[in-house]
């Protein structure tokens, strides 16, 4: 009888704490990659559309935008780059974007741990880059980071946001 008393608490336990567990609604995403030597590693929240107009609505324009969700993007470098024909040195910044239907400006900024945009101060940015978005024809449910090549691109709803690399 001890024995089914044990096994019956440890079941609910186990149940109470597996139905108490929820998925991240923007888990943590990473991606590395080469671009020549430098090595790029990307650190972000990763939101999903789940049917919400994203552009100019969610993420409006013309307002900083930490480049994911809940703490701010990161964007690390162990050489100097040039992005959008500026150099960009070695180090780890965070990651803003201003977007517009027209143009985004993408703003590396030297303090990488923040949360949001909320303390985000321009005195602090290192580089300010400007680029045009382009549409695709499939949207993109998570927003998703690659490196690739001579890019870096954000892919996510409909829109792509690439920054030329060297």
């Amino acid at each position: 009888m001890k024995k089914i008393i044990g096994l019956l608490l440890i079941f609910i336990t186990t149940t109470n704490f597996a139905v108490g567990q929820k998925a991240k609604a923007s888990p943590r995403e990473n991606v590395t990659g080469k671009i020549n030597t430098a090595t790029i590693s990307i650190d972000y929240g990763s939101p999903s559309v789940r049917g919400r107009k994203i552009w100019g609505a969610l993420v409006p324009f013309d307002k900083i935008w930490r480049a994911g969700a809940n703490e701010a993007t990161t964007f690390e470098t162990d050489k100097d780059i040039i992005v959008e024909g500026e150099k960009l040195p070695a180090g780890k910044y965070s990651l803003f974007i201003i977007p517009n239907e027209k143009e985004c400006i993408v703003i590396f900024n030297k303090k990488p741990d923040q949360w949001g945009a909320y303390n985000y101060s321009q005195d602090l940015d290192q580089l300010r880059v400007e680029v045009s978005p382009k549409e695709k024809t499939k949207s993109a449910e998570k927003l998703l980071f690659i490196v690739k090549e001579n890019e870096v691109a954000l892919l996510w709803d409909y829109w792509v946001i690439a920054l030329e690399v060297k």
